[in-house]
This record gives C-alpha cells, sequence and structure tokens, in this order.
C-alpha cells in the first residue's frame, strides 16, 4: 500500500523536535537587565536546600510550576541560576541529574514542569516571563550570570528564550540546536553544544557548531557515547566548566588559577590516553574543546593549539577523518532511501531493515553509533508520521506506523500510549491498559494527559487506571 500524503518536502518536518513553528529573533526592545545588577529582589521565601523540591507554583500564576534545587546550605548566598527545559515538561528530571553539580559549582537549578514539546513560541514566551518573575521575586539570584539548558525541544526552548532575552549569558543545548532557521551570529550569550554518538542530530549540532566558528560567538562542542538523551553527569560537569570559565573571561568571578590548570592538566591527560589509538578524530575534538574554553584564560591554550596541529598531520588521523566523512554520507543516503520507503508501506522491508539496525548499533565503532543515530531517526520519523495519522483519524494507517514504532523504539513511552489510543478507539479496553501500563513502564508518567484523551475517557469504568496511576508514582 502507498500512502501520496508523504512527499520528501512534507519529511523535512520529521527533523523538528521544537515546541514552535516560528523561527525566533532577538528581541532588540525587551527589558533586558545591566550587568551591573546581582540581586532581583528581597528574598521572601525561604526553601529548604539540598533537596529537589518538585513543584514550587508562581504566586501570579497558579498554572504554572517549576521544580527547583538549592545547593546544600545556601539559602543564604547569592547565587548563579541555570533554567532546565526538558521536552515532556518534567522539570524536577534534570535537577536530580545534576543536583551534585549544582552543589560542586554553586548553582541555583530550575526546571520548567510546563514547557514541553508541542507548545508554540508564544506559549513558550509566557511561560519563561511566569517563571522568570516568579523566581526573581523568591529567591537570591546573580542576574549577571542566568543560563538556561535543556534537551531535545528543550534545547531549541533555552536557545530560543536566549535569542530574546538578553539577561542570559550562556546556552547548554542538549541533543538539538538552536530553533530551526536560526543563522548563526555573534551572540551575546555563550553557546555549548552536547552532541551523543548516537543521536540523529549529532550532524546538525556539529554543523552550528561549524558556522559559530566564523562568529565572535563563544562556542563549543560536547561529544559523549550515547544516543538521544539527558547527558551524563560527567559531561554535563564539562558544560558547567565552561560557564565558569565563561564568567571569568567575562570578568563576572575572579580568575581561578587553580581551576584552570585543573582543567587543562585533566584534558592534557585525556588526549594523551587518545594519542596513537584509533580515537585520533576524538583527540583533535578534546583539543579543539581546550583551545574554545580556554581562551583568553591562559597560555596552555597554546599547547592544545599545537598538538592539534599535530595530530591532524598524522597520516592515521586523517585515513580516520577520511572513513568518517564516508560514513556521514552513507548516513544521508540510508535517510533518503527510507523517504521513500515510508510511502510502500512494505513491513518485511521495514522488520528486516530496523533488525539490521539494532543489531549493528551494538558496535563500539563509528558505523555503530551511525546504525544508532538511524534508529534515533527512524523513531522520530514514525512518531511524527503516526500522530498526524491518529489526528487525522487514519486509524488503519497509523496502526501500521505505530507498529513500526514499537518496532524501532521499544522502550520510548510514546510508542505505547499512540497504541493504547488506537485500541481504545477499537474499544479494546484490555489491550489499552496493557498498553498504557507498557507506556509507564518506559517513564510516561503524564496523569492529566491520560485522564483527558478522549478515547481513555470512554472505558474509565473497563480501565483500571488506579492502578496505572500508582505505577506512574514508582516511574524515576
Amino acid at each position: 500500500m502507498k500512502y501520496s500524503l508523504f512527499s520528501k518536502l512534507s519529511m523535512l518536518a520529521f527533523f523538528i523536535i521544537a515546541c514552535a513553528h516560528k523561527t525566533p529573533v532577538e528581541n532588540e526592545n525587551n527589558n533586558s537587565i545591566k550587568d551591573t545588577a546581582v540581586i532581583t529582589a528581597v528574598v521572601a521565601d525561604t526553601f529548604e536546600t539540598g533537596k529537589v523540591i518538585v513543584q514550587v507554583i508562581c504566586k501570579t500564576d497558579a498554572s504554572q510550576s517549576y521544580a527547583l534545587y538549592i545547593p546544600t546550605k545556601e539559602n543564604n548566598e547569592v547565587l548563579p541560576v541555570i533554567y532546565f527545559f526538558d521536552p515532556q515538561g518534567d522539570g524536577a528530571l534534570p535537577l536530580e541529574k545534576y543536583k551534585t553539580l549544582a552543589d560542586a559549582y554553586h548553582f541555583i537549578l530550575i526546571g520548567s514542569n510546563n514547557s514541553k514539546n508541542g507548545n508554540d513560541w508564544a506559549t513558550t514566551e509566557n511561560i519563561w516571563q511566569a517563571i522568570f518573575a516568579d523566581t526573581k521575586g523568591r529567591l537570591k539570584i546573580d542576574t549577571t550570570r542566568i543560563y538556561t539548558c535543556g534537551f531535545s525541544g528543550g534545547a531549541k526552548v533555552a536557545g530560543y528564550i536566549a535569542l530574546n532575552h538578553k539577561e542570559v549569558k550562556g546556552v547548554i543545548a542538549n541533543g538539538a540546536a538552536l530553533p530551526d532557521g536560526t543563522p548563526a551570529g555573534n551572540f551575546h550569550f555563550s553557546f555549548t553544544a552536547i552532541a551523543g554518538q548516537g543521536d540523529m542530530n549529532m550532524t546538525d549540532l556539529v554543523a552550528i557548531n561549524n558556522d559559530l566558528d566564523k562568529t565572535q560567538t563563544k562556542h563549543r562542542i560536547i561529544f559523549f557515547d550515547g544516543k538521544h538523551e539527558w547527558a551524563p553527569e560527567s559531561i554535563m560537569n564539562t558544560a558547567f566548566t565552561g560557564l565558569q570559565l565563561d564568567a571569568m573571561r567575562g570578568k563576572l568571578i575572579a580568575k581561578d588559577d587553580a581551576f584552570i590548570n585543573s582543567f587543562a592538566g585533566k584534558s592534557k591527560k585525556a588526549i594523551g590516553a587518545l594519542s596513537g589509538t584509533a580515537s585520533l578524530i576524538t583527540a583533535v575534538q578534546e583539543c579543539q574543546l581546550s583551545i574554545n574554553m580556554l581562551d583568553g584564560l591562559t597560555d596552555e591554550v597554546n599547547w592544545f593549539k599545537q598538538k592539534k596541529a599535530t595530530v591532524e598531520e598524522n597520516s592515521d588521523y586523517q585515513h580516520q577523518l577520511k572513513l568518517q566523512q564516508n560514513i556521514f554520507a552513507t548516513e544521508q543516503k540510508m535517510k533518503e532511501g527510507f523517504m521513500q520507503q515510508f510511502q510502500q508501506g512494505d513491513m518485511n522491508y521495514w522488520s528486516k531493515t530496523i533488525g539490521d539496525l539494532q543489531t549493528k548499533s551494538y558496535a563500539k565503532t563509528q558505523d555503530g553509533a551511525m546504525n544508532q543515530r538511524l534508529l534515533a531517526y527512524l523513531s522520530l520519523a514514525f512518531y511524527s508520521i503516526s500522530n498526524q495519522l491518529i489526528t487525522g483519524n487514519r486509524d488503519e494507517q497509523a496502526r501500521y506506523f505505530v507498529e513500526l514504532y514499537k518496532m524501532a523504539d521499544a522502550t520510548n513511552s510514546e510508542a505505547w500510549y499512540f497504541s493504547a489510543i488506537l485500541n481504545a478507539r477499537n474499544k479494546n479496553a484490555k489491550a489499552t491498559e496493557d498498553d498504557l501500563m507498557k507506556a509507564v513502564a518506559n517513564g510516561f508518567k503524564d496523569k492529566d494527559r491520560m485522564i483527558q484523551q478522549p478515547e481513555f475517557q470512554g472505558l474509565s469504568v473497563q480501565i483500571n487506571f488506579s492502578k496505572i496511576e500508582s505505577e506512574m508514582q514508582k516511574v524515576k
């Protein structure tokens, strides 16, 4: 069966994982905070330190809330702040992951519970206005050091906010770049890209990093061995280090030579371990990262420049680079083939293709990482097609793509949630409940969305929603 609905042009939409449909631009008229400001307001609230507070309700808008983490024993200090944006609106998730770093670097962490994929930019702006005003009035924030961080669609939210609000001094973009259509420029904020080697957006992040090389914007890219996910703590630690070094370079905090030398020493050790191996590309990446991090702070930056030049002259490095370029070309060709197959409806093709990708994705090689990226690409494509068909009530076609979605990404809660919707439309209560339980087991915990789903309301007597909600409480 063929689906003429899906042309190559429409497939471009599959790459859109942001929360909006319009490209933002820098707002020259917004009321930015002067760099000389430090304390935003008299603190009227006392929050427990050293503990993630899952929900703080905004005083002027009870529909808006955020998770909060204040470093241990520092409730009375004026501290820098990082605002986090999770694509599923789970404000506490990144705070739980990085609270140890908050203690080490003395950062307040704030995570929006309202920002998530599917919001338009107007909604995103309202969320930011509410959360920023509330936290400025209730916390002791150093307004010269305000940062944003997000994952996937949340990374684009973090970028949108920085582009439109000059008080933001740095962005950490994990798993996605700036909002679609945003050109690289001389931004007023630093930009840290974080990319898993198996992330389908890795090449996009490399592209924006390369474009920023032609600007005056302070930037860097950090790679890790992983897929499309929040970065491990050790990787986010490097990103936090970058914010500290930016603050020293901008004279927002005192220069700390011990801190600088410690970073340089660890980087040299890592590069030494990589030299003379099959990981010379990683060695060059580490050199470039250190150059970007240490520029203007220490003469040690010259060591990394010389080391990078030496490795790049190595014939083994040139061979590895050529291999990587060939892999990227193969990856693009395979994506083009997938686009054609989306219209064919050949389950045998997809079963074999997905199985091969999954088997090859386990290899700890560049080829293995490519197969991880391709699986992630298919997951996003199947999500987009399934969502479009379900919304259009084209259930038979939707079922086909939902099955492919589950096949390609069986641990994605959305695949099972979509399956539950289709089962509910067929009045199959048991299958609906089973799929909802699988969705929860794979991280789904949006109780309000489930309760408000029209298809499930008609089966409220037959489905044990109390049991499902109980399982949600166990999801971390």
